[in-house]
């Protein structure tokens, strides 16, 4: 294999990405080439506006933390970062107080926000950001591709009994970051995404891979909007190449992040199982072949399998690159046949 595809979130998808490059650097992926190239498809619906500039979380928490730029102990943002700006600015009054811009990190987003005010497409200004990050680094081994170049943006409807219809809508980061996910989720509206067109190189980065993955990042979020851009799932459904996942649910509950409250906001059962049947087979209008599950969940595999998924349990904590290199190589196992 020398072209491997990753639908990837933010921490979640970074993280695994970090395993992907030490086990193609370490020989420890099975049928992986050593000079195997890397495309990663990054979510953009939870980008936003703030302070007038576009912010891009996801990317951003890719290109930094593959870049040896991202804090390791928040698990986004800059290192050594500082917060002069955001305190003048709540000084001030102005909104949004809850969603803090590092002094470091602005000068990404006024980077981004230039080349697009010049009326660059976000996937060349992603290019030039990772012109900085990740080609000192990495050299030609990672492209980094937004989903698309489309305004798309996750928005969450949570109950008001302060409005008139009993529920009023915010963006999902403030859902995230200032609710903290705690306000049950009604709905979810994905605008903007059914009129997106794939970004450039996107659907030939799946079509013309030899192994796609979907990292254990959020299953509604983070994957389901990727997958939901017009002719993705399509790309998915046809390429050549094997599909596998993994869990981000283990024991019945989400890692890290907000999988559990927002499945259940879509009606999907909190499971491993119930994920992976959620993307479906390949041979049943879905769009995986293979799914990995912790060895937690083990006795959900029949359950997987049954729903035409090749299945296998095993450990699927990122505890370290060596353990997820692990990972990728036991779901590189999973569909090798």
């Amino acid at each position: 294999m020398r072209a491997i595809t990753v639908l990837s979130g933010g921490m979640g998808g970074a993280k695994f990405l970090q395993g992907v490059l030490h086990g193609i650097r370490h020989g420890l992926l099975p049928g992986v080439a050593e000079d195997a190239v890397v495309t990663v498809v990054a979510n953009t619906a939870d980008d936003l506006w703030a302070h007038g500039l576009k912010i891009c979380p996801d990317l951003d928490t890719v290109m930094y933390t593959l870049g040896d730029g991202i804090d390791p102990g928040r698990g986004w943002g800059r290192r050594d970062e500082t917060w002069s700006a955001k305190e003048e600015l709540a000084a001030y009054g102005v909104e949004p107080t809850w969603f803090g811009l590092g002094d470091r990190d602005i000068a990404t987003h006024l980077v981004r926000t230039q080349m697009l005010d010049a009326g660059y497409p976000l996937s060349a200004v992603t290019e030039a950001l990772c012109r900085r990050w990740l080609v000192p680094v990495l050299g030609d081994a990672v492209r980094l591709l937004p989903m698309t170049d489309d305004r798309v943006e996750t928005h969450v409807a949570i109950a008001d009994p302060d409005s008139p219809s009993g529920r009023r809508v915010v963006h999902f980061q403030e859902y995230w970051v200032r609710l903290r996910a705690e306000v049950p989720a009604e709905a979810l509206l994905f605008v903007g995404l059914d009129e997106a067109t794939p970004g450039p190189g996107v659907i030939d980065a799946i079509t013309d891979a030899d192994l796609v993955v979907l990292p254990p990042s959020n299953p509604v979020v983070s994957i389901g909007t990727i997958v939901g851009v017009p002719r993705v799932r399509e790309a998915l459904r046809a390429t050549r190449a094997p599909v596998v996942g993994l869990s981000p649910i283990v024991g019945g509950s989400h890692v890290r992040g907000m999988a559990e409250q927002l499945l259940t906001t879509i009606g999907v059962e909190v499971s491993a199982a119930a994920v992976g049947l959620h993307h479906g087979s390949r041979a049943d209008d879905g769009i995986l072949d293979g799914w990995l599950v912790d060895e937690r969940d083990a006795d959900q595999v029949e359950r997987v399998r049954a729903g035409g998924l090749a299945c296998a349990a095993v450990p699927l904590m990122m505890t370290d690159p060596g353990a997820t290199a692990a990972m990728a190589a036991a779901a590189i196992r999973l569909v090798a046949t």
